[in-house]
């Protein structure tokens, strides 16, 4: 598998791979620690499928250990699978939850075993603790919310903002870095309200932001809500265009409404693989679809990609969990979605893109992509 071989490590990991020799046989323990169940199901479970992809595609040689654990929503449901995970001895790396609260809570434990954690978690904070043991494979916050500012104020020339977030840890770090962006940008928002994620009807907020005047409804919600909002949106027909988070481009998301539903709206994501662009990412796309039976997205890639990179990395000889987590710290992999490179706190991926639909069908368009130097 040339394409995926295509891994790029620096001459520090070069000089470690050389030094640890080949992996051949290497046996590893490679646990995938998600929400299957809860809000969170839908992102959870696409990582839980990226993950489990790139374990059954691993390089020929290695002998690859793995257990699907659920971890709830809860930051203690997420503290007790990784304890059990690592009750059998410590595993090579965790494919770890996108829910920020549970990274947040996991990454003490994997400071103390020593174990890399392996995530698309977006909530900015994962990485500014200082720990050295977790790596994200999908943008942070710092990236996405600057590309979906970037988006509605220089390329739709909105100057009225209706911020509309989540009051999980998720939501409240992307409006907090979307509050940033838009400052920088010379915006100020005409309003911002948080939703708690279980609720059952939009009406409300939407009407509430209408009211405020706005030229544009920016969402940073989880799947479900976005979809609900959206829905909710377009039986109303504001007559202003939406800019949602990174649920919106899920394709699970978007079988929740109607091709008409969508016409206008437009989402800040890493990638879009439905859309294509490249035949290793339609081949990706094509096994995932044969694997899973349902569309890959852009938390299933980021989890393939990361993932990917260990196995590539313990390959080459890096089959402890010093020796991967060095790997990822000092490597560059040429993933499907972008080229990683850790920034030095275990920010890997540093590429967005704005994704919109056109009213015809589910499958958005890449419109924009904005790249930033780790």
């Amino acid at each position: 598998m040339p394409a995926r071989k295509a891994i790029l490590f620096a001459a520090a990991f070069a000089a470690l791979s050389s030094a640890a020799g080949p992996a051949a046989a290497a046996d590893l323990d490679i646990p995938v620690l998600v929400p299957v169940t809860g809000f969170l199901a839908l992102e959870g479970t696409s990582q839980r499928n990226g993950a489990v992809l790139a374990i059954r595609q691993a390089p020929e040689g290695l002998t690859v250990r793995s257990e699907v654990i659920d971890t709830g929503t809860s930051p203690e449901g997420a503290v007790t699978a990784l304890e059990r995970a690592s009750g059998r001895g410590t595993p090579t790396a965790i494919a770890a939850s996108m829910l920020g609260t549970q990274m947040l809570a996991m990454l003490p434990l994997a400071d103390e075993y020593g174990i890399p954690l392996v995530t698309v978690s977006g909530t900015a904070s994962i990485t500014e603790r200082g720990n050295p043991w977790v790596f994200r494979f999908f943008p942070g916050d710092g990236v996405t919310k600057t590309a979906h500012a970037r988006y509605v104020a220089e390329e739709l020339g909105k100057r009225r903002p209706a911020v509309i977030y989540q009051t999980t840890a998720y939501g409240q770090s992307g409006q907090a870095h979307l509050r940033d962006a838009f400052a920088k940008l010379g915006v100020e928002p005409v309003f911002e309200e948080g939703v708690d994620p279980g609720i059952r009807d939009m009406l409300p907020v939407l009407t509430k932001a209408m009211a405020a005047n706005p030229d544009v409804l920016v969402l940073h919600l989880h799947s479900g809500p976005t979809a609900l909002f959206v829905r909710q949106a377009a039986a109303m027909n504001p007559g202003v265009p939406i800019v949602a988070g990174s649920a919106m481009h899920q394709p699970s998301t978007a079988a929740l409404l109607e091709p008409a539903e969508l016409k206008g709206v437009c989402a800040e994501t890493s990638a879009s693989p439905v859309s294509g662009g490249s035949p290793e990412m339609e081949r990706f796309t094509a096994d995932y679809r044969a694997a899973f039976g349902t569309e890959p997205d852009a938390f299933a890639l980021g989890q393939y990609d990361g993932i990917r990179m260990v196995l590539d990395a313990a390959a080459d000889g890096a089959d402890t969990p010093e020796a991967v987590r060095n790997a990822l710290a000092k490597g560059i992999y040429r993933g499907l979605a972008m080229t990683y490179r850790s920034d030095g706190r275990g920010n890997m991926a540093h590429s967005a893109v704005i994704v919109c639909y056109d009213g015809s069908s589910r499958v958005p368009a890449v419109v924009k992509r904005y790249d930033v130097a780790p």
